[in-house]
């Protein structure tokens, strides 16, 4: 999937990119600083009925939320791996238990920070900045 948009079209494209990929577990959020991945994830919290207020997690790395999935509560983990030094920073932490719950979706921003604890299947998104406004995004 590659679209190109602005944000008042990026409700439309959370719901796109949802059906390319709520079926893989682990997805990663790569994009300069700035480039608008936690605006995304929002938009892609919105689509899914998270319960809980949605902010990014760069200080704390993790924020849990709760969305209804088949008439149940489920979890999803937003991650901000920006802080980490590498991935024995990640380790003791706790991140790399989460990426181990099977039952969630996570949403990682910065994965590059610790990409050897990532597992071989991850839904993979790029945004590019092409102007003040306008954003590509590729999902892959």
């Amino acid at each position: 999937m590659i679209q190109q948009y602005t944000l008042t079209q990026i409700d439309e494209v959370a719901a796109a990119l949802w059906q390319s990929g709520k079926d893989i577990r682990v997805w990663t959020f790569d994009g300069d600083m700035g480039a608008g991945k936690t605006t995304l994830i929002a938009a892609l919290c919105r689509h899914i009925q998270v319960e809980d207020a949605v902010s990014s997690p760069t200080y704390a790395l993790v924020n849990e939320y709760h969305y209804p999935q088949n008439g149940n509560s489920s979890t999803l983990y937003h991650m901000d791996w920006y802080r980490l030094s590498g991935e024995e920073e990640a380790i003791q932490s706790g991140i790399e238990d989460l990426l181990h719950d099977a039952e969630a979706h996570l949403f990682i921003e910065w994965p590059e920070r610790a990409a050897g604890l990532l597992p071989e299947k991850i839904f993979r998104v790029r945004i590019h900045t092409v102007s003040e406004t306008e954003r590509m995004l590729e999902a892959l």
